[in-house]
């Protein structure tokens, strides 16, 4: 059974979340702040986190920040904050998704559950690596090696970049890749794919800013350049 990790220090959120999430099978642990969490998931490190971004102690977005120095395990958001700036602050930590409060459990058992498994098929995937001049992409290791050198992907950056390199030169919207690498495009910004975007060109790009691979089509959306 896999192990959700639940940091959200309001009672009533986090009895809520944990119940849905026991009801769908899994296991669950859960912290009440920053701190008690980053010291716990480091001794026992689970298949996903749940992260509130207001939390005493050590707020979200830093718990995020220190979770991807060591971890790429998948890290899903819960925030008050409908800002765009407030979410996509932290996608660029490495965050893989964002739930806004107030929030439909089902739906966030639902991004759970679309989660993990991506991870499973990559794990279970007997595919070759896909190899292009200065890039190599393993989905049976998900490792990346960007000219001999290995670098680290969150699960979403990921699955993103697979999804480009299978299909070469095709042009996916947004909405598409929403469809495709977050299982569903409701209740998610488009910006999230253009935030993955940026993200991927500035670790697998020798010039993020003139990108060899990971091409933006204007008006229509991005494609992987072989």
């Amino acid at each position: 059974m896999p192990l959700i990790a639940i940091v959200e220090d309001e009672p009533s959120i986090s009895e809520v979340v944990s119940l849905y999430m026991k009801r769908a099978g899994y296991q669950v642990q859960v912290y009440a702040d920053g701190l008690a969490a980053r010291d716990g998931l480091d001794r026992q490190v689970p298949d996903l986190v749940i992260l509130d971004v207001m939390l005493p102690g050590l707020d979200g977005f830093a718990l995020t920040r220190s979770l991807r120095d060591r971890s790429d395990v998948p890290i899903i958001l819960l925030t008050s904050r409908r800002e765009e700036s407030d979410r996509i602050a932290g996608l660029e930590l490495g965050a893989d998704d964002y739930v806004v409060k107030p929030f439909s459990p089902q739906e966030l058992v639902s991004r759970v559950r679309a989660v993990l498994r991506r991870l499973q098929r990559g794990e279970a995937s007997e595919a070759a690596p896909l190899t292009f001049p200065g890039l190599r992409i393993d989905p049976q290791s998900r490792l990346v090696t960007v000219r001999g050198q290995e670098v680290e992907l969150t699960a979403r950056e990921f699955d993103m970049l697979y999804h480009l390199a299978q299909h070469p030169r095709q042009v996916f919207s947004r909405d598409r890749l929403l469809e495709s690498v977050w299982g569903s495009a409701d209740y998610i910004d488009p910006s999230t794919v253009t935030v993955h975007i940026r993200r991927l060109r500035e670790k697998i790009e020798p010039d993020p800013a003139d990108p060899t691979h990971l091409l933006t089509v204007w008006g229509v959306g991005y494609k992987f350049e072989p």
